[in-house]
């Protein structure tokens, strides 16, 4: 008897079972990678990275205090829930010139808080304090608190929100640094 092409022999049934399973599968995981990888462009990053976002009027920080403000992070996720209600603090020095805190120390990220009575900002987790303008004053952190750019604009106190501020070429932009002591000698 004459094999005929149409049939089909046990070994190759289980070939071709076991290619198509391993397709199955390559497919499945293919699915979320492919999802991972191209998800900074589907998501859009303009549509809400680092935006602009107001705190509030003028008039709710009083010149010479420092308040707590919260903002709504622009960098939603559905599954983000009360954490994109982002708290920072506002010291109004004068007018319309301002300093926006980040509210994490700038050691290992703990909230820091404002204690008037000191005139310092205090880390309750390994005892880091900053001076009113941010500035480090003692403890483990090498370095002021991060500071949000800022504007004001028709009587609102805008910040430019979206990730952790931190240090770098535009990581203070309404700053005034003093000039350096050294120089002087």
């Amino acid at each position: 008897m004459m094999p005929n092409d149409t049939n089909l022999s046990r070994r190759g049934l289980f070939m071709k079972l076991g290619m198509l399973f391993n397709g199955v599968v390559a497919a499945a995981l293919a699915v979320p990678i492919g999802r991972f990888l191209l998800s900074s462009i589907t998501r859009g990053r303009a549509n809400g990275y680092l935006d602009w976002v107001s705190l509030g009027s003028v008039n709710q920080f009083p010149e010479g205090e420092t308040r707590l403000a919260t903002f709504r992070n622009p960098l939603v996720m559905p599954t983000d829930g009360k954490t994109v209600d982002t708290a920072c603090w506002v010291r109004r020095v004068e007018g319309d010139q301002f300093q926006v805190f980040a509210v994490n120390c700038a050691h290992l990220g703990c909230p820091v808080r404002w204690f008037p009575q000191s005139g310092l900002f205090m880390c309750p987790c390994h005892g880091g304090a900053y001076y009113r303008d941010g500035s480090r004053a003692s403890g483990p952190p090498e370095r002021g608190l991060f500071e949000y750019p800022y504007k004001v604009e028709n009587g609102l106190i805008t910040i430019q929100a979206g990730e952790m501020p931190t240090p770098g070429p535009n990581a203070s932009l309404n700053r005034k640094e003093p000039p350096c002591a050294c120089s002087r000698a």
